[in-house]
């Protein structure tokens, strides 16, 4: 069994860049699913952080563009900040969203800690939507549907250079899994810019385990995986917890021998968990599903393989 640094779950309780309210409970109903249970049980070391605290989301129409833009900034700082500590204490950080647009903290840390070791950046994108929206592509200004884009270098500055070094990450480290909503305009945006996006119709035509191996090609040991799962990157037949639920997801085998085949390539270092809303959800059924697909990640499986 492989030997994984301490875990420590940082909670990230906030919706700010999100359409719809809730996110901000999914910290406290992933730990009420047992995560860190889960985890010990799986042989792990884990601590929990606790939550991180920032501005309350205030509920406003997007200016030029972006929603809630200075809450977005400080609760993503707050993230980045504390994801690096965690990475240069050894440790493994697992964010517990909160809204996708966290990831532009959790991404921006992992990187600059990347580039401090010498590694290579490998960003496994679980989600049925792309992320690369910027504010001329979106009518909604919701930060959560730019967090590619602005780890990529497009986006407002505060954003952008959230770290020292931009972009944070080049469009070539990033893969994407279970793509199935992209709005019209940002679908020529991330033509462009060559996003490696495996979606729905390619797992369709050629399945689930040919889709995370591409994705997951060409890493070594001085690769570095980070994951960034989405919850509505499950169909929601099965997932119903989340704000923005798009038909015809993986479904429950599928996202298991997803998340098996991350745990076989040995490279997975830091993860995001995020996009859980419980106020959508059923007797918090899509966290315990979450918390299982996590174990999988961490190398429960049918047999010892």
């Amino acid at each position: 069994m492989r030997q994984h640094p301490p875990i420590s779950l940082i909670g990230v309780p906030t919706d700010i860049g999100a359409g719809h309210r809730g996110a901000s409970m999914g910290p406290e109903a992933l730990r009420v699913a047992g995560i860190d249970k889960a985890l010990r049980g799986r042989g792990m070391e884990v601590v929990d952080r606790g939550n991180l605290t920032g501005p309350l989301n205030p509920w406003l129409p997007p200016e030029e563009g972006y929603r809630h833009l200075d809450g977005v900034v400080a609760w993503n700082k707050a993230l980045m900040d504390a994801t690096y500590a965690e990475l240069s204490q050894g440790h493994f950080p697992i964010m517990l969203g909160g809204d996708h647009c966290l990831a532009i903290g959790s991404i921006t840390a992992v990187a600059r800690h990347c580039r401090e070791q010498g590694k290579k950046l490998r960003v496994l994108w679980l989600d049925a939507h792309a992320d690369f929206n910027t504010n001329q592509l979106t009518p909604s200004g919701n930060v959560h549907g730019m967090p590619v884009a602005c780890l990529c270098g497009f986006g407002p500055e505060p954003l952008t250079h959230l770290g020292s070094h931009v972009p944070a990450i080049e469009p070539t480290s990033v893969r994407q899994i279970g793509i199935r909503s992209v709005d019209d305009g940002e679908k020529k945006f991330v033509h462009e810019q060559g996003l490696g996006i495996y979606d729905m119709r390619y797992i369709d035509e050629h399945g689930m385990k040919k889709a995370v191996e591409a994705a997951l090609a060409d890493m070594d040991e001085d690769t570095h995986l980070h994951v960034s799962f989405d919850v509505d990157f499950l169909d929601p037949t099965i997932a119903p917890g989340v704000g923005t639920t798009v038909r015809g997801g993986p479904n429950y085998r599928e996202a298991q021998l997803c998340m098996e085949l991350i745990c076989d390539s040995g490279r997975m270092a830091s993860l995001d968990i995020v996009e859980l809303n419980p106020a959508y959800d059923k007797r918090n059924r899509t966290a315990r599903l979450a918390v299982d697909l996590v174990e999988s990640l961490f190398g429960k499986s049918t047999l010892v393989r």
